[in-house]
């Protein structure tokens, strides 16, 4: 081998390390994190426990909504039958906008458990003009059991 191409191989070889793609924390690359999440304000005493996630919205017809989602006990308790009034808002809504839906739903939850929740609802909204999930967020209030 000549100087010139043993010259070449480091060169050759850095270039290589340098251009091998590392994967960048969200926090060096200052992205804004997608989690859908659910809150609630509500003082009952199963609402720490449960988590409303993975919200899809779809329409079945002009006029109707359907919203999956999972709602998820995170405690050991078996909370069993809870009634529960979700609302569904942008994520850059304020409070005092009207809501993108709000409905009420009924799920058993056991200890651990997910559950899948569909609703069906009606609307004036059409689905393009909804945001895409990871622009919703929801909160809930447990309306049964009575605290």
């Amino acid at each position: 081998m000549t100087k010139r191409a043993l010259c070449l191989i480091p060169a050759a070889l850095a270039l290589i390390s340098c251009s091998s793609s590392k994967p960048e924390t969200q926090e060096k690359s200052g992205a804004a994190t997608t989690q859908v999440f659910s809150q609630t304000k509500s003082k009952h005493r199963f609402a720490k426990s449960i988590e409303l996630a993975g919200f899809r919205i779809a329409e079945l017809k002009p006029g109707t909504l359907q919203i999956k989602f999972g709602a998820v006990n995170h405690s050991l308790a078996d909370l069993g039958d809870l009634g529960l009034t979700v609302t569904i808002r942008a994520r850059s809504a304020k409070e005092e906008e009207p809501p993108l839906a709000t409905f009420p739903c009924k799920v058993y939850l056991g200890p651990q458990e997910w559950k899948d929740v569909t609703v069906n609802l009606p609307t004036k909204l059409r689905v393009y003009e909804l945001p895409d999930w990871q622009f919703l967020r929801a909160s809930f209030e447990i309306t049964s059991p009575a605290p």
